[in-house]
């Protein structure tokens, strides 16, 4: 009744660990590696890593005025969405290639 049932779910199932061990992979590899993300045509610069750890901020010495407070925070705040978008394609992108797209979401 299982006649050649058992050795397809054991290379299943080793297909499954190496699909684990790549994915253990690529998220190590992530954690060192980076994107950026800009705002104000490069006046304020983010650095995300592809774990979307906030890595570095960049503000250019012309930006920064007392009386324009407001507009350095919302340039501060798209740079950073910026690169979290980014991290996070990079992060599916990579996971993709591990999956084959077989995993939805990943």
């Amino acid at each position: 009744m299982f006649k050649g049932g058992m050795p397809n779910m054991q290379h299943m199932m080793k297909q499954m660990q190496k699909v684990q061990e790549a994915m253990a992979k690529v998220q190590a590899d992530l954690e060192n590696r980076s994107v950026t993300g800009d705002a104000g045509g490069g006046m304020v610069r983010v650095v995300v890593s592809g774990k979307q750890k906030l890595m570095k901020i960049e503000i250019a010495k012309d930006v920064v005025n007392p009386n324009e407070k407001d507009m350095l925070e919302d340039l501060v705040l798209t740079a950073v969405n910026q690169a979290l978008e980014k991290s996070n394609a990079l992060a599916q992108e990579e996971m993709k290639k591990v999956t084959g797209g077989a995993i939805p979401g990943v």
